[in-house]
C-alpha cells in the first residue's frame, strides 16, 4: 500500500511539474522579445517626400485636438504662439489665441509674481508646475513634452529600407508612430501576456507591452468646423501632422532650398564640363 501511495504521489508531482512547465513555456512564447510588438503603419502624409507640403487645414485641426485633449497633460515648451501664423492664422487671430492662455510672469517692480493673458511672444504654458508634479498626477510617469516629439519618436527601419529612405526622403517615422500609438489601444493582447496593473496595452508602444497613458481619444470628442470626420483615426492623423509641424515648422523652406541647391549644382556641373571640353579640345592627347 505504501508503495502504491508513494507512486501516486510521485505521479502527482510529475503532472503538476509538467503543467507548470507547460504554463511557463506558454507564457514565454507569448512574451514579446522586442518593442514595439507591431511596427507603425505607414500613412499617406501631405508633407511626405522631397516636394511634400503641410496641409494647413489639417494642421489647424491638429492644433484643436492638442488644445482640447493633449494639452491637459502634455506641454509644448518650445513652441511660441507667434509661430502659429505658419498654420495660416492672421496676426490678429494669433493674438486672440494667445490671450486665451494665462501666463505666470514676473517678478514685477514690487518683486511679486503675477498672472497675465498670453502674448504672441509667449510659449505654450505647461499644464504642471514641474516634472515631479506631472509624474505625481499621472501615475508616476511624467508625460513627455510634445515640442519635438514627432522628430524624437519613430521606429528604426532596418536594411534595406533605410537605404531607400535616403532617396525617398522618408522622415515620417514619428508621425507614423504617433498615429499608430493613438489608434492601437483597442487591440487585444496575446494570450498569456501579463499587463502590469495600472497600465494599458498598446502593441505600438516603444518601451514595453503597456504604458501609463489611457486611451486619450474617442469618436466625437472634438468638434470640427470644416466637416472633417470626427473619428479617432482622423483626430490621430491631424494631431500627428500638427506635431510634425511643431517639430519642424520650416520643413517646406528646407525642401525648397534643397531643390534650388540641387538645380544649381547640376547647372554648375554642366558648365564646368562644357568649359573643360572647350579648354582641352585643341590639345593633343
Amino acid at each position: 500500500m505504501k508503495k502504491i501511495l508513494t507512486s501516486l504521489a510521485l505521479l502527482g508531482l510529475v503532472v503538476v511539474g509538467t503543467v507548470a512547465i507547460a504554463a511557463e513555456e506558454a507564457h514565454n512564447a507569448a512574451a514579446p522579445t522586442h518593442f514595439p510588438i507591431d511596427e507603425p503603419k505607414e500613412m499617406d502624409w501631405s508633407f511626405a517626400g522631397p516636394f511634400g507640403t503641410y496641409d494647413k487645414a489639417q494642421l489647424q485641426r491638429g492644433l484643436k485636438v492638442y488644445k482640447e485633449v493633449c494639452a491637459a497633460c502634455h506641454s509644448m515648451n518650445l513652441v511660441a504662439f507667434r509661430t502659429l501664423e505658419g498654420l495660416g492664422y492672421s496676426e490678429a487671430q494669433v493674438k486672440t489665441l494667445a490671450a486665451e492662455y494665462t501666463i505666470h510672469d514676473g517678478p514685477n517692480d514690487a518683486g511679486d509674481m503675477f498672472d497675465r493673458p498670453g502674448k504672441p511672444s509667449d510659449y505654450f504654458p505647461a499644464p504642471f508646475a514641474n516634472e515631479q508634479a506631472a509624474a505625481a498626477s499621472n501615475g508616476g510617469a511624467a508625460p513627455p513634452d510634445m515640442s519635438l516629439l514627432a522628430k524624437a519618436r519613430g521606429v528604426e527601419r532596418g536594411f534595406p529600407r533605410f537605404v531607400f529612405d535616403i532617396f525617398t526622403q522618408y522622415a515620417q517615422g514619428g508621425p507614423d508612430y504617433i498615429h499608430s500609438l493613438l489608434t492601437g489601444y483597442d487591440e487585444t493582447p496575446p494570450a498569456g501576456m501579463v499587463i502590469p496593473e495600472g497600465t494599458h496595452y498598446n502593441p505600438y508602444f516603444l518601451s514595453g507591452v503597456s504604458l501609463k497613458m489611457p486611451k486619450p481619444l474617442s469618436d466625437g470628442q472634438v468638434t470640427y468646423d470644416d466637416g472633417a470626420p470626427q473619428t479617432v483615426d482622423q483626430y490621430s492623423r491631424d494631431v500627428s501632422a500638427f506635431l510634425m509641424w511643431a517639430a519642424e515648422p520650416h520643413m517646406e523652406d528646407r525642401k525648397k532650398t534643397g531643390f534650388r541647391v540641387l538645380v544649381f549644382l547640376l547647372l554648375f556641373g554642366a558648365l564646368v564640363y562644357l568649359t573643360k571640353r572647350k579648354v582641352w579640345e585643341g590639345v593633343a592627347h
